[in-house]
């Protein structure tokens, strides 16, 4: 009988190469990866979400992991991929509308993760529509988050540092992936 499914969460700002490193990393690994819920909204909605929005686009980033979770079981997968987690849908409620309430319900939420990939603002930043707000939010919301994972640290939250290039982004990714599920690095 196979193990239980394990989350990795990639986290960055903006334009820090989540999606791409998220899908690099499912292909690499034979997993399975979850989209960020946040594109999806902004592309149905054509905006980015109020504040009165926030738990919904928190709920449904869950939702959707969960969902990969038991496809990820029914597969026989190992690892499950998220392109982002609840604690970035906090960090941005409270940078964007300084609003700090989904942090408890974001934190608890994280300890779901095996792993945490925190994708470094070290690449070009590039508009894609109405999900980016500039280098210089990309800046304050890294810091953002970097905080609420360094509230973390006495927690069990694994943490690895991803920069560079694509390629070496994948490098070491993998290399920390390998970390917590030894053998998984094809």
């Amino acid at each position: 009988m196979s193990s239980e499914p394990r989350l990795i969460c990639l986290i960055g700002a903006e334009c820090t190469g989540k999606t791409t490193l998220t899908q690099a990393l499912a292909d690499q690994m034979g997993g399975l990866w979850v989209p960020e819920y946040l594109r999806r909204f902004t592309q149905m909605h054509g905006r980015t979400p109020q504040r009165a929005e926030q738990l919904h686009i928190m709920q449904e980033q869950l939702r959707m992991e969960t969902d990969a979770l038991a496809l990820a079981r029914q597969q026989g997968r190992s690892l499950v991929f998220c392109d982002t987690a609840p604690l970035l849908t906090a960090v941005y409620s409270d940078c964007v509308f300084a609003d700090k309430s989904l942090y408890p319900q974001a934190r608890s939420l994280h300890a779901r993760y095996a792993l945490t990939l925190f994708l470094q603002p070290d690449i070009p930043w590039h508009d894609d529509g109405l999900q980016r707000d500039g280098a210089e939010a990309r800046e304050a919301v890294h810091r953002a988050i970097e905080r609420a994972l360094m509230a973390e640290s006495g927690s069990d939250w694994p943490v690895a540092r991803i920069a560079g290039s694509a390629e070496q982004r994948l490098w070491q990714a993998c290399d920390a992936v390998a970390s917590v599920m030894p053998g998984k690095c094809i």
